[in-house]
Formats: C-alpha cells, structure tokens, sequence
C-alpha cells in the first residue's frame, strides 16, 4: 500500500484495484491533479484502511481477489454514504445496473481515459460537497413535505422527524424532480432527461434509483405508498399516502 500526496490537497481517494498498473496510472493521474490517494488490492484492505482514513470517494474495482466490488460496496453501504465510483471491465447493462443498484454513484467501463475519470471524481465530489455541507431549516419556506418527511430543496437535505437520511447526488435529483411534479405520472425519460441532463448512461438507470430511494423512505418497498408506480406510465409522487413508517 503506497500513499501518494499532492501539493495543494483537493480530496482524499482511495483506490482497491487488483491491477498495480492501472492502480498506479490512476494515482498518478489523481496526484497530479492534488489529490491525496491510497492503493490497495483488496476490499478487505480497503476496509482496514477506511478505519484509520476517511477517503471523500472511492474508485471501486469490481473483480478483486477474496471479496469481490460488489460485495464491498454492498457492506460499506450499511455505513456510509462516501460517493463510490466504479470502474470494472465489465460492461453488461446488468452489471452496471447491479453496481448502481447497491450503492455505486458513477459507472465506468474499462478501458478509460485518466483524464475523463478524474473530471468524473471532481464532479462526483463537487456535488457530495455541496449537497452535504448545507444547513437544514424546516421553517424555510423553499421545501416539501409529505408524510414525516421533509424535502429542502436548497440544502439538498431529507429528513424524516428530525434525522437526516443520507442521500446521493442523484438520489437527491430524482426525489427532488417528483416532489416537483408531485402527483402527476412522470415517465422514465422525461426523469431521465430533467435529472441526468442527457449527460450519459441509459434509461434502465432510473428505475434502479427508484428502488433505491423507495429502501430509503418507505416501509414496505415493495408496496410503495409514497413512490408509486403508474403502469404504461412511469412514476408519481403521492403526498398524501398514509404513513405507514
């Protein structure tokens, strides 16, 4: 394990890729940029480290020795919303929808530029920081309410009686552009479209985000009462579900 530190810091990264070349060509990438990186070749590494340093975001390989990506990100989820980028050979529309499914904020197939990726991790923290360093004001009159649940639609904060639940860039936008439309049947490409800003990746990936969001915020996510689903239609937005949490 090697740790790699730039001369004016712009965040910590860890990187658990079993290949020591691209792991070395990416920290080299990231440490130009002034970023401060840790290498190591296994999650089970990545998780003795995580305990002593607290990386802003991951680069997540998917096929490593022992556990595999997805099983990391499967665990670390239960603990952390730290942003997770994956960046795995495997380019199935499976794969990528089982990696955002669990946790995953970015997808990305191999091979890749260094240079993309890095601008892929300053948009990626860019967002986590701004979403996460806002002050929450239930008396703002610039939020939503449904249920125990409020929106701040400034801070790009949700909390449920008080407490904050943790919520992902994206997690954010797709809530955020329902409550918007609240009660109205939006389909997978008009979300798609006003979230995803036609950037990249494909419509498949809202659905995954639904789900993510429905283990979130409802009791039973398989019978959602706040997210529903509109057959032929899309997704709505009921604020007026009875509570059943």
């Amino acid at each position: 394990m090697v740790k790699y530190t730039g001369i004016t810091m712009q965040g910590k990264v860890l990187v658990i890729e079993d290949i020591k070349e691209l792991a070395d060509l990416v920290t080299l990438y990231l440490k130009k940029e002034g970023f401060e990186v840790f290498a190591v070749e296994s999650g089970e590494e990545g998780f003795i480290l995580i305990e002593g340093w607290e990386p802003e975001l991951i680069i997540l390989d998917i096929n490593l020795p022992g556990m595999d990506g997805l099983e990391f990100l499967q665990k670390f989820r239960k603990n952390s919303n730290t942003p997770v980028l994956i960046v795995s050979a495997r380019d199935s529309d499976e794969d990528q929808i089982s990696g955002l499914g669990i946790g995953a904020d970015e997808y990305i197939t191999k091979p890749f530029s260094p240079k993309v990726l890095v601008a892929r991790v300053r948009a990626v923290l860019r967002r986590f920081r701004t979403f996460d360093s806002q002050e929450f004001d239930e008396k703002k009159e610039n939020v939503f309410r449904f249920g125990p649940y409020v929106l701040d639609y400034d801070a790009y904060i949700l909390k449920k009686d008080g407490e904050r639940i943790p919520l992902s860039a994206k997690e954010y936008g797709c809530l955020a552009w329902l409550t918007e439309h609240c009660g109205k049947p939006m389909n997978v490409e008009t979300i798609y479209n006003g979230v995803w800003k036609n950037n990249y990746g494909d419509l498949t990936t809202v659905a995954v985000y639904i789900q993510r969001l429905r283990k979130k915020i409802e009791e039973d996510p398989a019978n959602p009462a706040y997210i529903e689903t509109v057959h032929g239609m899309g997704y709505r937005l009921n604020a007026n579900a009875n509570s059943r949490g």
